[in-house]
């Protein structure tokens, strides 16, 4: 499949000491809805500039990335969010409505302007409403100069696993937080896509090396994933390089990636299926006639037949636990603010099933928590006033943070960290219950910014919080998410306030060189009602006033 050549590229400054050229990369996004029927269903599907699978934002170590987004949706607002890029120095550009902004209004207009430093592979997706399964989601790839594996392939290819839902996000999600649910039954997507279609022909050359840049852009479903006939180098995953490891089969959550090189073999005779599996055990029952698998295949003739994939016993795939970054950052062992996120599910008094951190379900606060961060001064340290049901964390700059994660629930759960990496440190087996600190660390963790605790069992995450900014950590399940599983870590406010402002702000030291939030996302508010200044309920004189 091919996508619309839709970026410009102007040349920008050369860097010093460097022969890299930085780039301002620009990108034009007209949000809109089209029809599309991937798996042979047609339906309503967003897409941007008329088209669907919506385009690869495509950029360099150093880039600046615009992305001008108009909303011309008609009957939803919208927002995006550049999963696993840090946004350093820019967290009023990571998206998360409520959060970081306010959402874009339809018919609205918002820019999105941020430098990348981090190589590797992303995706950008809505971050408003449990809107992305309907289509708003991409790769987004930081291409690397100097990567340690730059001459050991060929050729490079994206390569996407999703799952694919029939009905609309707002009525499965209206089903879904209901009375009609107690149980909290997340809705089974009809079918399991690669490259958003299904029997995808990938052309190959034989004794060639590609670099696959995987990722899942799924609601709910993990995949299972194998290239038949063939071996995986894991030498990436969530952007952070890793010494290469062999694999057979890897397992993707909802929102994790990995880049693997693949070698082709030196005959071209056959044809060779590539299996995404989607993991039935995330299922509470499993539909009649349902598909969990999408083939495509790695295409060396094609006048060969397109073999139908072997029958797998078991699914054994690769334990991302192992991997040892490239880099081989030692493990924090100092900690200096540890704190224990306890998962569960529940009911509320209207019958329906929310999640949980801590006895807490996330709601969404009437100030978007950044702006009370910005507005509230000295305040800002303070946890109550970003409300009870934001479930904030607040970080001192440069602190050792440890999440102690106890899953007391029978569901896989994978979790992301806005504006960071983190190393696992701990990730137990299945029904291993509550952390009770009886484990040996790796000298080396394994670094990503979105892993999956087990069934029952707990994990142990680091990282230093070198980065101010309004940052999420939640489930990547989308009907969790929506459900409330979300913590906010408010990470170095008062520092926050020197670097950004809504506008000149009377909490910043004379000499601050501080950014100001642009004017189309205090429009975005400004057109929707939504307060802008205060604590999470907009009270800008009682801040302990939440109600």
């Amino acid at each position: 499949m091919s996508l619309p050549a839709i970026a410009s590229t102007t040349l920008a400054v050369l860097l010093f000491a460097s022969s890299a050229i930085a780039a301002t990369v620009t990108y034009d996004f007209n949000i809109t809805w089209v029809t599309a029927q991937p798996d042979g269903f047609s339906r309503p599907t967003i897409g941007i500039n008329g088209q669907w699978p919506i385009p690869h934002i495509t950029a360099t170590v150093d880039d600046r990335v615009i992305v001008s987004v108009n909303n011309q949706l008609g009957n939803q607002s919208t927002s995006l969010h550049f999963h696993g890029l840090y946004m350093k120095g820019a967290t009023h550009m990571d998206g998360p409505v409520g959060v970081s902004q306010c959402s874009i209004p339809v018919g609205g207009s918002f820019t999105y302007d941020f430098n990348i430093k981090q190589p590797g592979t992303y995706w950008y997706h809505s971050h408003d409403s449990g809107q992305y399964p309907d289509g708003l989601r991409g790769a987004l790839i930081v291409n690397d100069p100097d990567s340690p594996y730059e001459d050991q392939y060929d050729e490079e290819l994206v390569l996407t696993l999703s799952d694919w839902y029939h009905d609309q996000m707002p009525g499965l999600l209206e089903w879904f937080i209901s009375y009609a649910n107690p149980t909290g039954a997340e809705p089974v997507p009809n079918s399991a896509l690669m490259n958003e279609t299904q029997d995808l022909k990938i052309n190959v050359e034989p004794g060639k090396t590609y670099m696959f840049r995987i990722v899942n852009m799924a609601a709910f479903a993990a995949q299972y994933l194998w290239f038949e006939g063939h071996t995986m180098r894991i030498v990436e995953v969530d952007g952070i390089y890793t010494e290469a490891a062999e694999a057979d089969m890897i397992y993707l959550t909802a929102a994790q990636r990995y880049s693997v090189l693949v070698t082709t073999k030196n005959e071209t005779s056959s044809n060779f299926a590539v299996v995404g599996s989607m993991d039935e055990d995330l299922f509470d029952a499993v539909p009649a006639g349902l598909n969990p698998n999408v083939t495509g295949w790695l295409v060396y003739d094609r006048n060969a037949p397109l073999p139908t994939p072997a029958f797998v016993d078991a699914f054994e795939p690769f334990d991302d636990f192992t991997l040892v970054p490239y880099d081989r950052e030692p493990i924090f062992d100092s900690v200096d603010y540890s704190f224990n996120l306890d998962v569960a599910m529940n009911n509320l008094g209207d019958g329906a099933n929310y999640a949980w951190f801590n006895d807490i379900t996330y709601v969404r606060p009437k100030v978007p928590t950044l702006y009370s961060a910005l507005t509230t001064g000295n305040m800002a340290t303070n946890p109550a006033i970003y409300g009870k049901n934001v479930n904030a964390f607040v970080l001192e700059k440069d602190q050792v943070v440890e999440i102690v994660l106890n899953n007391l629930d029978p569901g896989k759960h994978p979790f992301h960290l806005h504006g960071h990496s983190f190393q696992t440190v701990v990730r137990s087996p299945e029904e291993a219950g509550v952390y009770v600190n009886n484990e040996t660390f790796p000298e080396i963790p394994m670094r990503r910014d979105t892993v999956m605790v087990r069934p029952n069992g707990n994990m142990v995450l680091r990282f230093k919080a070198d980065n101010p900014g309004i940052w999420l950590f939640h489930c990547h399940i989308e009907w969790h998410v929506a459900s409330g599983l979300i913590a906010t870590l408010i990470e170095s406010p008062l520092e926050l306030q020197q670097q950004l402002s809504l506008s000149p702000s009377p909490y910043q030291s004379p000499n601050a060189s501080a950014l100001t939030i642009p004017t189309n996302h205090i429009e975005a508010c400004v057109k929707q009602n939504v307060p802008l200044a205060g604590n999470a309920a907009g009270n800008t004189r009682n801040y302990g006033g939440i109600g």
